[in-house]
């Protein structure tokens, strides 16, 4: 029988890294979505995943079990990626305009094309894909998060609202702007 998290919290804070080992198994690749979702860039992201796991880790201790380990552990992934992007604005600013070229962009996505499916209807796929992504990048990051963390990975208001550490209004006033924002972005591009 798997354990539950609670278990494999209690068992960490034990020192039985083994049982941390579980939780990282179960919640990485959630984390990094996330992470990616909200800030574009792959290595970013995997920074933040890999940063959110390190302080959880160090922070079991003051993790109280008010809300599941997975909300928790999503409100660390929020706020290093709210404080990340900011971080970068920060720096954007102090370097002055961004080289249109920059390196530092994530690769066009590749795959190998697939027998039997129609290359046009992986085009219009792609084409729409980097149209929903530029219009989520149009967004503030706070509604980047409440959009993301409703729509790809499907919590609750609840759950949002302890992870943005928010009012349950606010959340849902900000993923009404979010919605609005990108239908109209997305109609705009049509």
């Amino acid at each position: 029988m798997t354990p539950g998290d609670g278990e494999l919290v209690e068992a960490s804070r034990r020192g039985d890294r083994q049982a941390f080992r579980q939780l990282f198994d179960r919640y990485h690749r959630r984390v990094h979505a996330v992470a990616t979702g909200m800030l574009r860039n792959r290595d970013d992201a995997l920074d933040v995943a890999q940063e959110t796991f390190i302080k959880a880790y160090r922070s079991l201790g003051s993790f109280k079990g008010d809300s599941s380990f997975y909300t928790w552990l999503y409100r660390i992934t929020v706020n290093l990626c709210i404080d990340a992007q900011r971080r970068e604005a920060r720096h954007a600013r102090l370097a002055g305009p961004a080289d249109p070229g920059a390196e530092d962009r994530d690769p066009p996505d590749v795959r190998d094309e697939s027998p039997g499916v129609d290359p046009f209807e992986q085009a219009k796929t792609r084409e729409l894909g980097a149209e929903v992504q530029s219009a989520l990048s149009e967004l503030t990051v706070e509604h980047r998060a409440v959009i993301l963390l409703r729509e790809v990975d499907g919590l609750s208001y609840d759950e949002i609202s302890q992870i943005m550490q928010c009012a349950k209004g606010t959340v849902m006033s900000r993923l009404h702007y979010a919605r609005k924002r990108l239908q109209a972005r997305l109609r705009g591009s049509r």
